[in-house]
């Protein structure tokens, strides 16, 4: 088929169906974190009931109200600790992708890669505040330092960082790090609410880092003028398509446990 017959129009559409996955995400981000508050609300006028002499009512029922209590007091450190572990990585993203943004051959370059890294930013920022949202309403303290573990990763890097190839190639390993975290949370929190708040936005960080992995193959392949929306398809390399997914499962053997980003 002849390179000026074909129609770009596709990857349009598929940027507009991207767009459109990160607003149902966060639409289903909205709604579980206003569920888990509810639910934790319930919790704590349990817990007043508890308090104020609720065992009145019987000893079979002051007997379950004390059963649910201790429950809760077993899962509600691990969720606490897991949403502030969510919330210290994606504080180390925010501040990775505004000091990337500030650098001359991103602010001064490829215009794409600095509407992405804008975008991605404000899209942590909400993610962050989601998190810690939920860590407070589960009894806990706001996170807001970030992930000390990956800091240090970042802060061994940065000096090194002279290139776009050098951003995304950071980009990738922070976004593929939020991505299997979340996705080994959703079994490891105790709630429905909470697997549905980590379920909705493993898969954003994910979209991240197969969009950062094209756009590192084609940097890698001095294709950077192809890193543009929209772009030219015809001279995209075949890879183009499948290098953005390189397993067909999403792993989580790099999941950062839940301790990790705790406040102490």
């Amino acid at each position: 088929m002849a390179t000026d017959h074909i129609d770009t129009r596709l990857l349009e559409e598929l940027t507009e169906q991207s767009q459109d996955l990160n607003s149902d995400a966060v639409r289903i981000t909205t709604g579980a974190l206003g569920d888990f508050t509810e639910v934790s609300q319930e919790q704590r006028q349990s817990r007043r009931w508890w308090q104020r002499g609720g065992a009145v009512a019987g000893v079979a029922g002051a007997a379950a109200v004390l059963t649910q209590l201790r429950a809760t007091a077993a899962t509600s450190s691990n969720d606490v600790m897991a949403l502030q572990t969510a919330a210290s990585i994606e504080n180390l993203a925010i501040s990775v992708y505004r000091t990337a943004a500030g650098l001359p051959f991103i602010k001064d370059g490829n215009k794409t890669i600095a509407a992405f890294i804008a975008k991605t930013t404000t899209q942590h920022q909400a993610h962050a505040k989601a998190f810690n949202a939920a860590a407070t309403q589960a009894g806990g303290k706001a996170q807001t330092a970030p992930d000390a573990k990956y800091a240090a990763v970042v802060q061994k890097a940065l000096p090194k960082i002279k290139t776009p190839a050098d951003v995304v190639q950071l980009a990738i390993t922070l976004e593929d790090v939020a991505a299997q975290t979340y996705a080994k949370n959703v079994a490891q929190v105790s709630s429905t609410q909470l697997r549905r708040l980590f379920a909705s936005v493993a898969p954003v960080e994910a979209q991240h880092r197969a969009t950062l992995l094209a756009v590192q193959a084609l940097l890698a392949g001095s294709l950077g003028d192809l890193v543009a929306i929209p772009t030219n398809a015809a001279k995209l390399p075949s890879a183009a398509g499948s290098v953005g997914f390189p397993a067909a499962f999403y792993p989580t053997r790099s999941a950062s446990p839940i301790t990790e980003g705790a406040v102490k």
